[in-house]
C-alpha cells in the first residue's frame, strides 16, 4: 500500500462521518495547463477525498464528450503523462488528498510500465486506475501493478456477470468502481436503475470500499447514491464546471456535492 494506506483512510474517514466519500475526476491540465495545480488544490479544499488524475489520450474510448474534449485541449497544449506526474509531485507540495492516476494503457507502456510505478510512486500516487486493462487480461503486467505501491483499482460494468464481477470486486485494491451505467462518461439527468442491488453484492464479495461513478451530476443523485454505496465518483460535471466556470465553478460543484453526501 502507498503512503501509508492513504485511499483506505480517506474512506474510513468518511464511514466514521457518516457519510459516503467524495471522489473527483480531474483531467491533468485541465481547463488551461498553467490553472492544473489549481483546479486540483480547489477539488481537495472543496471537500474531495479522493482525486483521480486524468492523464489525457488521443483514444479515450471510455470517454465521453466533455472528458474527451477536455483531453485533446490539453495534449495540444502539451500535457502527457511526464507532465501530469510532475502536476502530482507540486500538488503533493500542498496537499495530502490521496490521488488515483487514471490513465490508459498506451501512455504508461510509452513510458515504460516499472520505470512508471516508480515514478508515480515518487511523485506521490497513492493508486492507479487503468481503464483498458480487464482482469487477467495480461497478468504478467497486472502482478507488477499488484505486486507495486499502488492500490490497483478495478472496473466493474452493469453488464458483468455475477461471479465475475465478484471475482474482480477480490482483485480490487483502494475500492472498487462500479460503472452504474453502459456507454461512456458523462453526466446523466437520472441515475441508472439496480444500483442498489449491484453495489451489495460487490461489497460482500470485496474487502475494500464500493464506489459508484458514471453521470452522477447534481446533489440530488449525489444524495441518493450515498445512501447505497461507500463512495460517489464525480468526472464529467467536474470537467464541465471547470471549462465553463472555472476553477471557482468547479469548487462550487464539488462543495455543493460534497455537502449531499451525509448519511446521518
Amino acid at each position: 500500500m502507498s503512503r501509508d494506506r492513504a485511499i483506505a483512510k480517506a474512506f474510513d474517514r468518511a464511514a466514521a462521518e457518516k457519510r459516503a466519500a467524495l471522489v473527483v475526476y480531474a483531467t491533468a491540465g485541465y481547463p488551461r495547463p498553467e490553472e492544473g495545480l489549481a483546479a486540483l488544490v480547489a477539488a481537495a479544499d472543496a471537500g474531495a477525498d479522493v482525486i483521480e488524475l486524468g492523464v489525457p489520450f488521443s483514444d479515450p474510448l471510455a470517454d465521453g464528450p466533455t472528458i474527451q474534449k477536455a483531453s485533446f485541449d490539453v495534449i495540444e497544449a502539451g500535457v502527457d503523462l511526464p507532465w501530469a506526474l510532475e502536476l502530482l509531485r507540486e500538488f503533493r507540495r500542498q496537499r495530502d488528498t490521496p490521488v488515483v492516476i487514471f490513465s490508459y494503457l498506451n501512455p504508461i507502456l510509452h513510458f515504460g510500465v516499472e520505470r512508471f510505478i516508480s515514478a508515480a510512486v515518487d511523485a506521490g500516487a497513492d493508486g492507479l486506475l487503468i481503464t483498458d486493462l480487464p482482469v487477467d487480461a495480461d497478468p504478467e503486467l497486472e502482478t507488477l501493478f499488484e505486486s507495486s505501491p499502488l492500490d490497483l483499482v478495478r472496473l466493474i460494468a452493469p453488464t458483468t456477470l455475477r461471479e465475475r464481477a465478484r471475482y474482480i470486486a477480490s482483485r480490487s485494491g483502494g475500492f472498487v468502481y462500479y460503472i452504474s451505467r453502459t456507454g461512456v462518461t458523462g453526466a446523466r439527468s437520472e441515475l441508472a436503475t439496480g444500483i442498489e442491488e449491484k453495489v451489495a453484492e460487490l461489497r460482500a464479495a470485496s474487502e475494500v470500499p464500493v464506489a459508484v461513478g458514471f453521470g452522477i451530476s447534481t446533489a440530488e443523485q449525489a444524495a441518493a447514491v450515498a445512501r447505497m454505496a461507500d463512495g460517489i465518483i464525480v468526472g464529467s460535471a467536474f470537467v464541465d464546471a471547470l471549462g465553463k466556470r472555472g476553477v471557482a465553478g468547479g469548487a462550487e460543484l464539488i462543495a455543493t456535492l460534497r455537502g449531499a453526501l451525509g448519511r446521518g
